[in-house]
């Protein structure tokens, strides 16, 4: 019995992964409260822990806790007291907005495409909250991130991030947001935000902070479906095309990161045959679009196109050995002027040694280290000593590099690349 319920338990632990942030939309749409339909969300996960061990795994579990989660918000509404005849109006008006708000959950069960997710990270990407609040609750709430991996995906304190969270839903709340997704002016002022939420998604599903999986595939196909829908909104928009080029290309290499073992296997040990070149095909051509549109606009390239041009080099490399090192080089010089954040030094401080020998990387990552503004947010990030340890293999100080792969090791979340280090540590 025991086994059953801890199967069911990992089961219900994997629905809410990829059901979660769907059913907080919907929940939202009929609340209107962000906090409220999280906590709805959770209440029928409990509902889920203790029934489903009994009553065994629904066919639809993300339809079955949508309707738990629906069914408690409207007995919550109606146990409300309605004191005056303006709370009975107001109430009979609640109830036909409730009533729709149930309609549009049910189509939205049945959509593949996912706009409701979109229509709740516009209303967390609003402007009354500030960047960094917009970001964190959109991640925890779409993303399905704990406050860890959000705040290892920024360098910052986990309880920063959750003071951010909180704060963000009480404002939400406050300033009474709505549910919707805006046109013309208002969407291009949240657009640069809803691309730095998907392409955060994006990254946490492609290298997972945490667990047992190296990567997550779920995550990955959410961020690639809804940066369509982003396209689609705002097709003249080079950066929402150079941020669905950079997906398309990544994710063409997600069968070839791992074993068959489970095991992850880096980039240049790939067998790129396993490399989906239909998304290849999809991104170098949505990588045009966006050098199009660039080019339209007189301006230069954006961050997320240039990531895309640097995925498009090793995309023309049919073989690691092919690698257009310098050219790679070069854009992350270009990169790190548009975005200088250290965990880019970092991608450049490898390119450059790929480039032009591991002596040279390996005293930018020193140099990088040792900065007072860089070093100490990269205090703890484990591709630092695992970076290192790879530049000092190349130059034959095994000893420094084995202590650098098992310090690495220490440092990751991610139970599959701990393994990884350790075993190069081991090797070494």
């Amino acid at each position: 019995m025991t086994d059953t319920t801890d199967a069911v338990r990992r089961t219900i632990e994997t629905v809410w992964r990829i059901e979660s942030g769907r059913l907080i939309a919907g929940l939202t749409r009929l609340t209107g409260d962000v906090a409220q339909a999280e906590d709805l969300a959770q209440d029928a996960m409990v509902v889920a822990l203790r029934q489903w061990p009994t009553t065994g795994v629904p066919d639809n579990p993300g339809a079955w806790l949508m309707t738990a989660a629906r069914r408690r918000a409207i007995d919550d509404r109606r146990r409300k007291p309605m004191l005056d005849r303006t709370h009975v109006r107001l109430g009979a008006e609640q109830d036909e907005r409730t009533n729709d708000a149930v309609q549009a959950i049910d189509t939205m069960l049945d959509d593949p495409i996912g706009d409701e997710r979109l229509g709740l990270m516009l209303m967390t990407c609003h402007p009354v909250l500030s960047r960094e609040a917009r970001v964190a609750l959109t991640l925890r709430l779409l993303g399905g991130l704990s406050t860890d991996e959000i705040a290892r995906a920024f360098l910052v304190p986990e309880a920063t991030v959750a003071q951010r969270i909180v704060r963000a839903k009480r404002t939400l709340t406050a300033a009474q947001v709505p549910f919707e997704a805006p046109r013309g002016e208002a969407l291009a002022e949240r657009l640069p935000m809803v691309l730095e939420v998907l392409y955060l998604v994006f990254n946490e599903g492609y290298a997972a902070t945490a667990g047992e999986e190296w990567s997550r595939a779920d995550l990955c196909e959410d961020a690639m479906r809804l940066g369509r829908v982003v396209c689609a909104l705002a097709p003249a928009s080079s950066e929402a095309h150079g941020l669905q080029a950079l997906m398309e290309l990544q994710a063409s290499r997600l069968r070839a990161r791992v074993g068959k073992d489970g095991a992850p296997v880096l980039l240049l040990d790939q067998d790129r045959a396993r490399w989906d070149w239909l998304l290849i095909g999809r991104g170098q051509l949505a990588l045009r679009r966006a050098e199009e549109l660039a080019k339209r606009a007189a301006e230069s390239l954006g961050p997320y196109a240039v990531q895309a041009a640097i995925a498009a080099c090793h995309a023309r490399a049919r073989v690691a050995e092919d690698t257009d090192w310098g050219r790679i080089s070069a854009l992350y010089d270009a990169l790190y002027e548009l975005v200088p954040s250290p965990v880019v030094a970092l991608n450049r401080a490898v390119a450059v040694s790929m480039a032009y020998g591991a002596s040279v990387g390996l005293s930018l990552v020193d140099a990088l280290a040792a900065d007072p503004d860089d070093g100490p947010a990269l205090k703890g990030y484990h591709l630092l000593q695992s970076v290192r340890g790879d530049l000092l293999l190349k130059l034959g100080r095994r000893e420094e590099a084995r202590v650098e792969f098992e310090q690495a090791a220490g440092l990751t979340r991610n139970v599959r690349e701990r393994e990884l280090l350790l075993r190069r540590a081991r090797e070494t």
